[in-house]
């Protein structure tokens, strides 16, 4: 394998790098190949990962798609549902998922981030959609999670100038979650990370598992489909309970 992506496990956190550095970590086929095949895996995990990380090594989270692989006229491309498919499949984790971002994160590695539930970035995040810059049309849902994310003006703002957006102006638009200072990006994960796996992991799970199963239903509809798909509460919760009584 080689190592596109690398996979680290402490504590109930599981970070996923990309990890091309030299070339700002950008998304070649290989990559996505070897991000599949660890969000296989924690599809199948059985309760050691309550969080999962997406961030990039060295200077910047991610360059986006790596164009000079897709001008090379020998590849071979993949299925177009592929990637999309990926993307979906981090969408869809089980587990709350947060984007850790500093420095570049463009066009295609905007559409990863925005496929996490949190983006937690520093002050040298810089944020842009580039595809009308090349005459390319997003194709892994930017035009569906941008718009929901910060509303429909502004996605269409930014996908139509095609201009960069720093941390600051992120965090006030909402595409940003947590801003940390520069520097600082690791301390600022780390706490919200703690607080999320602080909180009962079965609540988490169902959380966004109802969230996910009820977009776009109507309220009488979605509130229905809680009624009917209600998981129960964790296995411990009358020992937590008791525990809280005795305080």
């Amino acid at each position: 394998m080689s190592q596109r992506v690398i996979r680290s496990d402490v504590d109930g956190v599981c970070t996923l790098t990309l990890n091309r550095p030299d070339k700002l970590n950008a998304l070649d086929t290989t990559a996505f190949e070897e991000l599949d095949a660890y969000l296989a895996a924690l599809e199948k995990d059985e309760g050691k990962v309550g969080c999962v990380v997406l961030r990039g090594a060295g200077k910047g989270f991610c360059a986006g798609a790596d164009l000079k692989a897709l001008a090379d006229p020998d590849r071979v491309p993949p299925p177009p549902t592929f990637k999309p498919g990926v993307i979906a499949r981090l969408s869809n984790l089980k587990q709350p998922t947060i984007a850790a971002v500093h420095g570049v994160c463009l066009t295609g590695a905007l559409e990863l981030a925005l496929a996490c539930d949190f983006i937690v970035a520093d002050a040298t995040a810089k944020f842009a959609d580039t595809h009308g810059k090349w005459g390319l049309v997003a194709a892994w849902g930017m035009s569906q999670r941008l718009p929901r994310r910060i509303g429909l003006s502004a996605a269409k703002g930014m996908m139509m100038t095609a201009r960069t957006v720093d941390a600051a102006e992120a965090k006030d638009m909402g595409l940003v979650d947590l801003l940390a200072s520069e520097g600082k990006l690791d301390e600022a994960l780390y706490g919200f990370t703690g607080e999320l796996l602080a909180n009962i992991w079965h609540s988490n799970f169902a959380i966004k598992k109802f969230m996910i199963e009820t977009d776009g239903m109507s309220l009488a509809d979605a509130l229905t489909h809680e009624r009917s798909t209600y998981p129960g509460s964790a296995a411990d919760h009358l020992e937590r309970m008791r525990g809280f009584r005795k305080e």
